[in-house]
């Protein structure tokens, strides 16, 4: 079986796999690969490992350093960091490498582990399979074969701990080295919504550093708060402060600081796609093409056809956007959900850098956001879940591809279809856009009941 999800591994803490004897079993498998694969036999492998501010994070590192060290790993402690921090020094730190601890824009009872690997970008297939093959091993051995599947190395060869004390200053010292030097934000009231995540005491360190003058909120977690009614899931208090304020703009990060939406003057939301329409149009430089996803809204390919620059789809998730970006050599990608990969920037998704990017573009331009998202006309969307007694696939019953077809061909040149079945439950997604809003919801909650009574 595969433990590893499309983001690492994730769960409710205390259920499986999220417990410490799992974790331990999965730091000691994750050390003894990087330990086959160690092509420097005069130093041993390391890594580092960072969290966010949920209270399971404190169980998980523990039983996560136990199992590197078991293995023969060193380990460095860089504590509550935004993800793409962790991304950021594992390659600052030459760790072979980067852990983190989060479970991203999940409630706090939620929790998960995932890897970067030494260059500070996600983890290779090869790697992953290699750590799954062990762990399934371990996982499906007796207790008495314990000793056999997971050998503890000489107790000279152990690994050891330290905490990098300085880790924060590094990673704002980087966020702002990406912000254009001849700008400032002296002249910028900016909210920033810190999801009461990773991000709390960083985000607002950086604005204020380059001048701003900040209000920060959600920025007190206590273990529990995490994403709870904040944040780029729930910006609506965002929004709210934004306008009371008189703010410029305002900011929300996810749990784990990866995740951007942005709040114009006005308080009405900028998106993903309407942060990467603004970057690709108005940047320094005229970006050649940039990646979405199959949930990127047609109103960003439309706008950035006319403004032209190539578009492509990549499946959802930021790795295979890294993977779309890398293979035609462009630098600007991202998805709706507020995952922006500025390749030029940073190695990962990085919401800091993100809106730094926009700020940039909003002193260079001397506009209001609100102002640089003109010429981006969101198409209506319809978003309609068929939830199924078992999984089956639409795409083998003839009469469901009929009606899909006969549906793509009534929304050509102004619209699209997507149908995705669930990955994690029985259940079909059916997403309509078009320029046209009736057509729109009609033709969605049509197509879910065909598909519903065909499925059952």
């Amino acid at each position: 079986m595969s433990y590893f999800g499309t983001d690492g591994i994730r769960g409710k803490f205390g259920e499986s796999p999220i417990t410490p004897d799992f974790i331990l079993k999965l730091g000691y498998v994750t050390g003894r690969v990087l330990i086959e694969n160690n092509t420097n036999p005069s130093r041993k492998p390391s890594v580092v490992i960072g969290k966010d501010t949920r209270l399971s994070g404190y169980v998980i590192e523990g039983a996560l350093q136990a199992g590197f060290n078991a293995a023969g790993v060193d380990v460095h402690m860089l504590g509550p960091l935004p993800t793409p921090a962790i991304a950021h020094l594992t390659r600052s730190f030459n760790a072979d490498a980067g852990v983190v601890i989060s479970a991203s824009h999940n409630p706090y009872f939620d929790n998960g582990i995932k890897f970067f690997s030494g260059d500070g970008k996600k983890l290779t297939d090869e790697m992953q399979t290699a750590i799954n093959y062990k762990l399934t091993a371990i996982m499906s051995a007796s207790e008495a074969d314990n000793n056999t599947i997971m050998p503890i190395v000489d107790p000279a060869k152990l690994g050891k701990n330290n905490r990098i004390n300085d880790a924060k200053g590094r990673y704002i010292e980087f966020c702002k080295g990406s912000f254009p030097y001849q700008y400032d934000l002296s002249h910028l009231t900016v909210v920033v919504d810190c999801a009461n995540g990773a991000g709390y005491s960083v985000a607002p360190r950086v604005m204020r550093e380059l001048g701003a003058n900040v209000i920060a909120i959600n920025h007190a977690p206590d273990g529990i708060n995490i994403n709870a009614e904040c944040g780029s899931t729930h910006p609506e208090g965002l929004q709210k402060a934004v306008v009371e304020h008189g703010a410029d703009v305002g900011i929300a990060l996810d749990g784990d600081g990866d995740r951007i939406v942005m709040v114009d003057e006005t308080g009405a939301l900028v998106y993903g796609d309407g942060i990467l329409y603004v970057l690709a149009t108005q940047g320094a430089d005229k970006a050649k093409g940039v990646v979405g996803t199959l949930m990127s809204n047609m109103g960003l390919e439309l706008a950035l056809k006319t403004a032209e620059i190539d578009f492509v789809r990549a499946k959802v998730g930021d790795r295979y956007v890294m993977q779309a970006l890398e293979a035609n050599g462009w630098i600007l990608g991202g998805e709706p959900s507020g995952h922006i990969l500025c390749l030029d920037k940073s190695r990962t998704g990085d919401a800091i850098i993100a809106g730094l990017q926009v700020l940039a573009v909003m002193q260079a331009r001397g506009r209001a956001l609100s102002d640089l998202v003109e010429g981006f006309d969101v198409l209506p969307q319809k978003l309609v879940n068929v939830r199924l007694s078992e999984m089956k696939d639409p795409f083998e019953y003839p009469e469901l591809v009929a009606a899909f077809d006969k549906a793509r061909a009534a929304l050509a040149g102004r619209g699209r279809l997507l149908i995705r079945q669930s990955g994690t439950e029985p259940m079909i997604r059916v997403m309509v856009e078009s320029d046209d809003e009736i057509e729109c919801d009609v033709l969605a909650n049509d197509l879910a009941d065909q598909i519903k009574a065909v499925l059952g």
